[in-house]
């Protein structure tokens, strides 16, 4: 699918063993591979995680970490992971698709803690056939789709204000774009300080924190259609791979070669 560009990275024998898939189509980012640590960081969207095989650690806010197998964890929660190696899904969908609350019927057994949901269940098997299928030409991210849309139906509805839904769905279509906060305030009838606070009550982070999550998104896209980090981050507004690689060490708590390595094999 042309406008869904997916990833893989194949295990090698002798050196460190990866094999991830990525896909990024329409308002989702699905990532499920390898992980080890990823050190305490936050996103820009909300997100879904599963443990494919068996449980993960995680760590909310500094709090003590936990042992479990699902997780949906809200845009702007600091968080810290522990997987080991094990294959981890992690499941992104954008605030102009919808909100948290769609995520969560993909978790089941759950508790709250420290704004996010744990789980002891959910959509496993899913997130495992896919992952397992990854190899296939044939593969295709209808099946993120369908079940998005079963997931949206069993959510409640969480509006955004007409006013910061533009300005996200504008950041979405144009991630590299560096328009000034007040400008961009301004072409929905806002104050700077008005919109910006506004911003982060409905998306859960700063307007700064979420263009960057953008800008990061469209780099990674870059990568996954063959693009090395220079040519993407230039592409998206980095000055070079080594403010990408920053930048995405500040997302993600881990560099982007333990997810993005170079040797990796593109197929659509």
């Amino acid at each position: 699918m042309a406008d869904s560009p997916r990833l893989y990275e194949r295990a090698a024998t002798e050196a460190v063993k990866f094999d991830a898939l990525w896909d990024i189509s329409d308002g989702r980012t699905f990532f499920t591979g390898p992980l080890y640590y990823n050190a305490s960081h936050q996103h820009g969207a909300p997100v879904f995680l599963a443990g494919i095989y068996g449980n993960f650690r995680l760590r909310l806010d500094g709090g003590d970490w936990l042992s479990c197998r699902t997780a949906v964890i809200p845009a702007g929660v600091l968080h810290e992971l522990d997987i080991g190696g094990d294959p981890l899904t992690v499941f992104y969908i954008e605030p102009n698709i919808a909100g948290a609350d769609a995520l969560k019927p993909l978790i089941r057994n759950t508790r709250e803690v420290n704004g996010a949901l744990v789980g002891t269940a959910g959509e496993i098997s899913f997130m495992r056939d896919l992952y397992e299928d990854r190899y296939n030409p044939h593969w295709t991210a209808e099946p993120l789709a369908d079940l998005m849309g079963f997931a949206k139906q069993r959510a409640s509805a969480e509006l955004i204000d007409p006013r910061i839904s533009q300005v996200v769905e504008f950041l979405f279509e144009h991630g590299d774009d560096l328009t000034s906060v007040a400008t961009l305030a301004g072409t929905v009838g806002l104050s700077a300080s008005r919109f910006q606070h506004l911003f982060t009550q409905q998306i859960g982070v700063p307007f700064r924190r979420y263009r960057g999550w953008n800008r990061m998104r469209k780099a990674i896209r870059e990568i996954i259609k063959g693009n090395n980090f220079t040519s993407a981050a230039h592409a998206t507004g980095f000055s070079d791979s080594a403010h990408f690689s920053h930048e995405f060490r500040k997302t993600f708590g881990a560099p982007p070669t333990v997810g993005l390595q170079k040797l990796a094999r593109l197929q659509r």
